[in-house]
């Protein structure tokens, strides 16, 4: 048997290991010089940036139900975990949006800043996540996600999009025309992702199959808090991850694999491959006790909305809001620090993946700062 903090010294494992991956993705050197693995697929398929998101959800609801067990033992009653479960969901769709307003922009600048966004797709899924499988059995559960999975492909790929014929821009490169973007424009125009301002990936109508995957990661809780040896819920962590992997590749024949819109493939897909991943985690750090190569993720992992927001005020004020003299012109820090350090001895794929592995260990050392004081971000 293993214990809780076991299990939860294997479940900061992987969440550190999954921040850590979103602040190497998010802050190369060079947005034109990156190695494919470490951007997201064009459209559909998947890359293994395309992981990160849905591990972190995964790993939302895993904590989900081993918190909520924890406290019903403390003899917390349902209204003092519903009430906690609304506070932090609140706390993060705001850390959400106001990295979405940093710098803090003039009041009536406020009005046009992008509202979807990862934490507030992150809150909203665990509000629904743990709400949904708080009172309700097993059974329902499943019924749940099923019609949360089976509802958004039918939706996506039967009902017309208003002003257009048939649905076929979810099978070409058209995602502004889908019925998710359609959505998307009819409710949040003009507080869409910048790049596109026609539809958004952290979207409305995508939402729902993203209540799906932290829906996967309570039932890994469940699993894994049951009173088995640990021999056996890694083998049922496995053939489960197994399991789910392959149905998320079969059901990609008619429902592709797509980070982008979420799909309810790319929802079993990402889930299985997350519960296969911890497995391995579990067998090394539970099974057979190496832990020493563990603490560069622990410490990651015990802070991740820190490191979230405070990498992204960094990112953005190194990238635009700091400008240096360099060369002759004015430009931000972030392009000096790159030009200045890396650019000039290394390919530019190589610089740019220097400079975001750099940038990852800078904020190693502040989270390890952090770790040592005793210091959490929590909501």
């Amino acid at each position: 048997m293993t214990s809780s903090r076991e299990r939860l010294l294997a479940l900061d494992v992987f969440r550190g290991m999954t921040v850590a991956a979103m602040l190497l993705v998010n802050n190369p050197g060079n947005w034109d010089a990156i190695y494919p693995p470490l951007a997201h697929a064009a459209w559909h398929g998947w890359t293994p940036t395309d992981l990160i998101f849905p591990f972190f959800l995964f790993i939302v609801g895993v904590t989900t139900h081993l918190s909520r067990e924890a406290r019903r033992a403390r003899g917390d009653d349902e209204g003092a975990i519903t009430r906690q479960v609304l506070r932090r969901a609140t706390l993060i769709v705001l850390c959400g949006l106001l990295l979405h307003a940093f710098p803090f922009t003039p009041i009536t600048q406020f009005t046009e800043i992008r509202i979807p966004g990862v934490l507030q797709r992150i809150g909203a899924a665990y509000l629904f996540g743990a709400l949904l499988t708080q009172r309700t059995t097993v059974t329902q559960q499943v019924g749940i996600l099923a019609a949360l999975l089976f509802g958004y492909w039918f939706a996506m790929t039967l009902l017309p999009v208003p002003g257009q014929a048939g649905s076929g821009a979810l099978w070409l490169d058209q995602p502004g025309k889908t019925l998710a973007a359609w959505v998307d424009r009819a409710l949040l125009d003009g507080h869409l992702w910048r790049q596109s301002r026609t539809w958004d990936p952290e979207g409305v109508l995508s939402t729902l199959p993203a209540i799906g995957t932290v829906m996967l990661g309570v039932f890994t809780g469940r699993w894994l808090g049951a009173e088995r040896p640990l021999h056996e819920r890694l083998s049922g962590l496995f053939a489960a991850g197994a399991l789910a992997t392959m149905a998320g590749l079969m059901w990609n024949w008619s429902f592709p694999i797509n980070k982008a819109l979420w799909t309810s493939s790319y929802v079993l897909f990402t889930g299985g491959v997350a519960a296969t991943v911890l497995a391995v985690i579990l067998w090394i750090t539970d099974a057979q006790g190496i832990t020493r190569w563990a603490r560069f993720f622990v410490i990651y992992g015990t802070n991740p909305l820190a490191a979230f927001v405070g990498s992204g005020m960094m990112a953005r004020a190194v990238g635009s809001l700091v400008l240096v003299e360099y060369g002759g012109a004015r430009i931000s820090l972030q392009e000096a620090l790159y030009r200045g350090l890396f650019a000039g001895w290394l390919e530019p794929r190589n610089a740019s993946l220097a400079y975001a592995v750099c940038f990852v260990l800078v904020w190693f050392a502040i989270l390890a700062i952090l770790h040592r004081r005793g210091l959490v971000l929590r909501v």
